[in-house]
């Protein structure tokens, strides 16, 4: 048996800790996705602070539609945080072990920042739709109050999910072998190493997914399919296309993230594969979280001109 799988709890056959399994034997090639993983998750952490720093300090920005980007970029650096430290360690490191107490607290901030995104993402998606079909009533729809709520029951929402999931599936017993084929406490890897019949957790897994995945990404399409209805009825060229603009980053965005969590999460059971886990993990945990703070400053004329302020009042301020 293995070494990390002789710690059991006094009073139950559930082993205490856990162990990650090492991505190669081949040292140079660990050394090579540490690399790659490193670059990126300081450029995640890098563009996502600068562009919620950009907007809390620059007034200009002080709209709904910015107001939720911020809290998107926040929610990215947690969710990159909870997740790629450890994954980092396991590359080089013989120390790959997790108590079942970290692993418990790893899986709940996840599931806390992923599930929060996807409220958060449909939240823009109703700011872009209240803004372009209703534009007489969007100061009132989409008031400072409005929008706070709207954050706040985002990342409530993602709280209490994170919350349950997480008590449901470490009341398991883990009778071993205790060693997550995958780079962090995902779900379903932790699933898989339980005794018992597991076939509630499973449910319970895939019917959060449906309500707390494919319920906000229905509404996203349903608002953008009504904010195409209203473009494409817009009289005039340059109104269509400002209009297309402010929304594609955003549509981008939604495309990376739920495209990959979809995959995940709403498989069945029997199509999962270590392998392919573990490719989409480090897709929607690394590339995308770096990928978001290019899209929006890239794609938005606001975002730079506001970037560019915030970097040279930081120089201003170094030189004195």
């Amino acid at each position: 048996m293995n070494a990390s799988c002789s710690l059991w709890q006094d009073n139950s056959l559930s082993v205490k800790h856990f162990s990650f399994a090492k991505f190669s034997e081949v040292t140079e090639q660990c050394f090579l996705l540490f690399t790659l993983i490193l670059l990126m998750f300081l450029a995640s952490l890098t563009g996502n602070a600068l562009i919620a720093l950009a907007i809390w300090t620059n007034p200009v920005l002080y709209t709904p539609m910015y107001f939720f980007l911020a809290n998107l970029s926040v929610l990215e650096i947690g969710y990159t945080c909870s997740v790629i430290p450890k994954m980092l360690q396991s590359l080089v490191s013989e120390a790959r072990g997790i108590s079942r107490e970290g692993c418990a607290t790893q899986m709940f901030f996840f599931t806390l920042f992923a599930i929060s995104e996807c409220c958060l993402l449909a939240a823009m998606a109703f700011d872009r739709y209240t803004a372009i079909c209703s534009p007489l009533h969007y100061a009132t729809r989409m008031s400072r109050g409005v929008c706070s709520q709207l954050a706040v029951v985002s990342w409530g929402v993602g709280c209490i999910v994170g919350l349950g999931q997480t008590n449901y599936i470490f009341s398991l017993n883990f009778c071993g072998p205790c060693e997550i084929d995958h780079f962090f406490c995902d779900l379903p890897p932790i699933l898989a190493l339980a005794c018992g019949d597991t076939s509630h957790n499973e449910v319970a897994v895939f019917v959060v997914a449906i309500l707390c995945i494919s319920s906000p990404f229905l509404l996203i399409v349903a608002s953008y399919g009504r904010i195409l209805a209203a473009v494409l009825i817009m009289p005039s060229p340059e109104g269509r296309r400002k209009a297309l603009s402010t929304c594609s980053s955003h549509l981008l965005v939604v495309t990376l993230f739920y495209g990959s969590g979809s995959v995940t999460y709403l498989r069945p059971k029997a199509s999962h594969s270590p392998g392919t886990d573990k490719l989409l993990a480090l897709f929607y945990t690394v590339v995308t979280s770096m990928l978001n703070p290019i899209i929006y400053s890239l794609r938005n004329k606001e975002v730079k001109a506001a970037l560019w302020r915030t970097l040279g009042r930081k120089n201003v301020l170094t030189r004195g």
